[in-house]
């Protein structure tokens, strides 16, 4: 990623920023081998690759940009019981038919002491449609805690009302006044979404722009100076087994 885009992001992608601070926090309860479940191409390997011994990589076939170490069949993961000491699922239950199923799955190959990460979206737009069909409260994370009898650890929003808003604007300005699908995707924030048909608005960058910079520097700073959690883009989980 070239340092331009990688800015922009950092400045305007509020989404990814919530996740990166959010799998940051995650870090230290991260240790031994670690199962990515839908890993995707793996945008998160670098960040636990200090605390993990083995970082293995598990997608569908065909998932777009996979870097998968293996594939299974969506149903089943590959693994015997208690494999891994943890598993980490970043914002894949949505995307899961039957995500009861899959969390059972995720479980079962956590050895005791282990512990499960999980992102899920909350007040997030659609995306990689149609495969989008669920989104998560944190009773909902708690409840599949207490069914499973894992012990919650982390349950926390990624930020609050004013982010959501910003987030919302931001993504308006950019996919649909500016057109930046092409760009976001260079950028790494669309990368499951298909190939964007439709190039920038040239003539309308010079607004969008600096737009988008404002808006994002205000959802920051309104975040961080009046809270509110009740609205939130997602939340982080961490849960012992």
């Amino acid at each position: 990623m070239t340092p331009v885009r990688e800015l922009m992001r950092e400045r305007v992608d509020l989404e990814w920023r919530t996740l990166r601070d959010a799998l940051g926090r995650a870090v230290p309860y991260a240790h031994g081998r670690l199962l990515d479940v839908g890993c995707g191409d793996k945008p998160w390997e670098s960040v636990f690759a200090g605390v993990v011994e083995e970082h293995v990589g598990l997608d569908v076939a065909g998932a777009r940009g996979s870097r998968a170490d293996v594939v299974y069949d969506g149903s089943e993961i590959p693994f015997g019981d208690g494999a891994f000491d943890t598993v980490l699922s970043n914002q894949v239950l949505e995307h899961v038919p039957d995500p009861r199923a899959l969390w059972a799955e995720m479980v079962r190959v956590l050895r005791p002491g282990g512990r499960l990460i999980v992102t899920v979206p909350f007040s997030f737009r659609l995306h990689a449609e149609p495969d989008d069909y669920w989104r998560f409260t944190p009773h909902a994370l708690r409840q599949l805690c207490d069914e499973s009898g894992l012990r919650v650890e982390v349950l926390e929003p990624r930020g609050g009302l004013w982010l959501v808003i910003g987030h919302k604007l931001a993504t308006f300005l950019a996919f649909d006044a500016g057109r930046l699908r092409v760009q976001a995707q260079a950028a790494g924030s669309t990368t499951y979404e298909p190939p964007p048909a439709e190039g920038p608005r040239w003539w309308a960058l010079p607004v969008v722009v600096p737009a988008l910079l404002v808006v994002a520097a205000m959802a920051r700073w309104l975040d961080r100076m009046d809270p509110r959690r009740g609205d939130t883009l997602g939340y982080l989980l961490v849960a012992a087994k």
